[in-house]
């Protein structure tokens, strides 16, 4: 069995993010482990050579971020998190604080882009899958039951 002691869980506050966070926060209270919920802040927010300067002022953002960073809490109080907000590219803070928190495992949500999307966005999920220092887990959101017929069936049990 792995030993879980700490678990980073990076998060966008997408709904794929949330659903990730119910895992890490099931994982945690399992292990008795220390939970560490990121949000990274990007530093090129503010300015686009595109657009120009947004106006935007980032003290608030910061503080707007820091609220729904701390309002993430697990729903069972034994689970002890930890809350980080960083500032840098997405990829290198989540491995940064992996690295120096040692963690033991990275619970993630992935939007799971592909083709034209992800070569355009990139994948934060896939470069930390590469670069991590510990195993890393990347959940999707399930089907939709809307769109179970488009699901794939589950592998009928092999009997002899």
């Amino acid at each position: 069995m792995l030993p879980v002691k700490t678990i980073l869980h990076p998060t966008d506050f997408s709904e794929h993010s949330q659903y990730a966070f119910r895992l890490a926060c099931s994982l945690a209270r399992d292990y008795g482990a220390r939970l560490i919920v990121a949000h990274v802040m990007s530093p090129h927010l503010y300015n686009s050579p595109e657009m120009g300067p947004l106006i935007l002022d980032p003290v608030m953002i910061e503080q707007e971020s820091k609220m729904r960073l701390l309002a993430l809490k697990p729903a069972d109080d034994h689970v002890v998190v930890d809350h980080r907000l960083c500032i840098g590219g997405a990829a290198a803070e989540i491995i940064a604080v992996a690295q120096d928190e040692k963690c033991d495992l990275i619970v993630m949500g992935t939007h799971g882009r592909s083709g034209f999307g992800r070569l355009l966005l990139g994948s934060v999920a896939e470069a930390v899958l590469r670069r991590a220092p510990c195993p890393v887990l990347t959940l999707k959101l399930p089907f939709p039951a809307s769109d179970a017929s488009t699901a794939p069936s589950p592998p009928e049990p092999v009997r002899d």
